[in-house]
């Protein structure tokens, strides 16, 4: 976490490009303790690092594909605890996994009804002519 150097520096404009995440999102997840670990120049202004991007996109990830922010923050707190955490981490991350997959079966059964009704007004419009 956190720069390790001059030469790993990104600003927030180039890590908001990279993530996908506006900038206030970016901001708001620092707000949210969701990433505390962000730091900042003597200007002020925060610097990101590669590992600080790279947990910034699997946020972005993770909210994407409807991770409520308390679990979010679960995380994150488990992560900022360091390498004693990755067993919990890695559960958190299996349990949403598999919420994944469920959604996934329900898009699924939804998207094979919806077919059929469009394949039906397809028959429909035929008999029309």
């Amino acid at each position: 976490m956190g720069l390790t150097g001059k030469a790993n520096c990104m600003k927030i404009s180039e890590v908001s490009e990279r993530t996908g995440l506006s900038i206030s999102t970016i901001r708001f997840y620092e707000k949210s303790g969701l990433c505390p670990f962000i730091k900042r120049g003597t200007d002020g202004k925060r610097t990101f690092s590669k590992s600080d991007a790279d947990w910034l996109e699997l946020l972005a990830s993770l909210r994407a594909t409807g991770m409520p922010m308390a679990k979010m923050r679960a995380f994150a707190n488990l992560y900022a605890c360091g390498d004693d955490t990755i067993q919990e981490r890695k559960a958190a991350l299996l349990v949403h996994g598999q919420s994944l997959e469920d959604r996934q079966a329900e898009l699924d059964r939804c998207h094979t009804i919806l077919n059929r009704k469009l394949q039906r007004y397809d028959d429909m419009m035929k008999d029309q002519k």
